[in-house]
Parts: structure tokens; C-alpha cells; sequence
């Protein structure tokens, strides 16, 4: 049996725990090569051994995702080795200070705009090329409601989301006539260590797990998918257009 992502090439970011952990299992299982990104080694090679374990082979890449030249390494790396990338998953975020906004200090302000949204588009510029390599080059990044609801007490992750949008969307736009597949996964309340520290007071047993979100990220990875610009809403199961504000 073909397995339905057999010879496709993916990479993951935030790899190492939570949405983009069982994404990359997920990948893998359906039978992708993944290149798994993280931070930490050791959530690294725990992802290595369970994607083993259910007979797929990764490539594991510690990297933290604000060293840029890091990522235009990677990118020459993968097209030495591969000659193109089918599936990239912008899954690392960082939730940031939980204050008022004349409360936060500009450190951890342009900490958090490094990881959600100058990371994504130097990923964006380095794997752009080996993508349009690829006959369906699938890019997915993960988003949150926060960048519409406008919650009070989370300004950076809301802001650093909806610049993440428009940065998708911008690049849906351009990549429109092409190969690639553009798009935005928002996966709601999810049972992980990052809405933990958010929301300590919430029951994590009454949240849907990463591996459920995960098995909706996949079908947005494989070929058959074809829309570009739009955003999956995973606790609504639905998937939405952007439209002006009305």
C-alpha cells in the first residue's frame, strides 16, 4: 500500500512538543521524510524514536528559529540533499507576556515578533524556491483566534498572529498561479504546555489533544489539497475566507 505522502519531503517547526510533535508524527505516519525543527534536542530525538517506532525516518535539526542564517543554512542543506521540500509547517510560536500593554518591556515584545512572525517569513524567503521545486508544495501555518478577537492581556502573540496572517496571505497571493498551496490552520484550545501557562486554571482534560488537530493539519499537506488563502478553523471544523471588515 502507497502510503498517501510516500517520497514527499517535510518540514516542521516547534517540533519538539505539543501541535507540531504530533504533526510530525502525523506527517510521518502518512509517509513523509520529516526535517524536525526544535530548540530542544532531547524533545528531538523522544519525536525520532516514536516516528521509529511506527516506521518512518526524520531528520532531526536543532535550531532556534531567531538565528536567520540558521534557517538559509537549512534551506541550502535540504536542496543539496533533497532538491526541493513538499510540506512546510510553521508551527513554532511563543505565547509571550500576559500584561497590559503599557506593562511590557520592548525585550520580550520583539522576542515574541522574532519567533511568530520574523522566523516565519525568513522561512518564507529560504524555502520558497525549494517548494516551487516541488508539484504541490503545501505550506501551513498555525495561527490563533487571538488575532481577531483582540483579547485583552495577550497584545504581543495577538499582534505577532495577525501580521503572521497577512504574511501567509500576502504570499498565497504571489505563489496564486503556481504549485504551492498557501494557507492557515487556527487550532483553538489545545491541550498544551503553551495554553497551560497561558490559562492555569483551565481543566486540560477538557481540551481536544494535539494529535487531534494534527489529523486535520495532514489532509491540508497532501496534493490533492487546492486552496490557497484560506484559514482552517479546527473547533468549528470549518474552513473560512478572509473578508473585509463589514
Amino acid at each position: 500500500m502507497t502510503l498517501p505522502l510516500a517520497s514527499r519531503i517535510a518540514l516542521v517547526t516547534g517540533a519538539s512538543r505539543g501541535i507540531g510533535y504530533a504533526t510530525a508524527r502525523a506527517l510521518a505516519k502518512a509517509g513523509a521524510h520529516v526535517v524536525a525543527v526544535a530548540r530542544t534536542q532531547g524533545g528531538l530525538e523522544e519525536l525520532d524514536d516514536e516516528i521509529r517506532k511506527d516506521g518512518g525516518n526524520a531528520t532531526l535539526v536543532p535550531l532556534n528559529l531567531t538565528d536567520s542564517d540558521g534557517i538559509a543554512r537549512l534551506g541550502a542543506a535540504l536542496h543539496e540533499r533533497h532538491g526541493k521540500l513538499d510540506i512546510l509547517v510553521g508551527n513554532a510560536g511563543v505565547a509571550g507576556p500576559s500584561s497590559p500593554l503599557g506593562h511590557i518591556e520592548l525585550k520580550p515584545w520583539n522576542e515574541v515578533m522574532a519567533i511568530n512572525v520574523s522566523a516565519n517569513f525568513q522561512l518564507i524567503r529560504c524555502m520558497e524556491p525549494l517548494l516551487k521545486k516541488s508539484d504541490a508544495g503545501r505550506a501551513v501555518f498555525i495561527t490563533s483566534g487571538a488575532s481577531n478577537k483582540a483579547l485583552a492581556y495577550l497584545g504581543p502573540y495577538a499582534a505577532s498572529k495577525a501580521a503572521l496572517e497577512t504574511l501567509a496571505r500576502v504570499w498565497a497571493n504571489e505563489t496564486a498561479s503556481t504549485a504551492l498551496r498557501v494557507n492557515l490552520f487556527s487550532p483553538g484550545p489545545i491541550r498544551t504546555r503553551m495554553r497551560a501557562t497561558v490559562f492555569p486554571g483551565e481543566d486540560p482534560l477538557t481540551l481536544d489533544t494535539p494529535q487531534q488537530a494534527a489529523e486535520f493539519i495532514v489532509p491540508m499537506c497532501l496534493p490533492s489539497w487546492n486552496e490557497t488563502g484560506k484559514f482552517y478553523d479546527y473547533p468549528t471544523r470549518t474552513l473560512m475566507s478572509f473578508r473585509a471588515p463589514g
